[in-house]
């Protein structure tokens, strides 16, 4: 059973286990990578398959990365931050109550 997505596109949320937040930027209804990189993942807290996965323009205090992050170990960021994710202003505009709003291009 595929469920519907809990968080969505331009959400900003955090990890629920490791020091990180992030912006949503796509989302796959189910697991949708390597079986080499989900095996990476120590067993004791390897997520189910059969959930919403994330895809965020994410950052910690040392850097800014591409996570890929089940549905279950995020939670939503209530911190009235912004993020300074190098590649967000490619697809996002932060509007007035500070949330991320997928940018309109000319034409579309």
């Amino acid at each position: 059973m595929i469920r519907s997505a809990k968080f969505q596109i331009g959400q900003v949320v955090k990890h629920r286990l490791f020091d990180f937040r992030g912006v949503i930027f796509d989302v796959d209804p189910e697991f949708n990578n390597t079986e080499e990189w989900y095996q990476s993942i120590p067993e004791d807290i390897r997520p189910r398959k059969d959930q919403p996965f994330y895809h965020l323009f994410a950052e910690n205090d040392q850097t800014a990365y591409i996570a890929y992050v089940s549905e279950q170990n995020l939670l939503p960021d209530d911190r009235d931050e912004p993020l300074h994710h190098p590649q967000i202003p490619d697809m996002f505009d932060l509007d007035d109550s500070g949330q991320y709003r997928v940018r309109r291009f000319p034409g579309h």
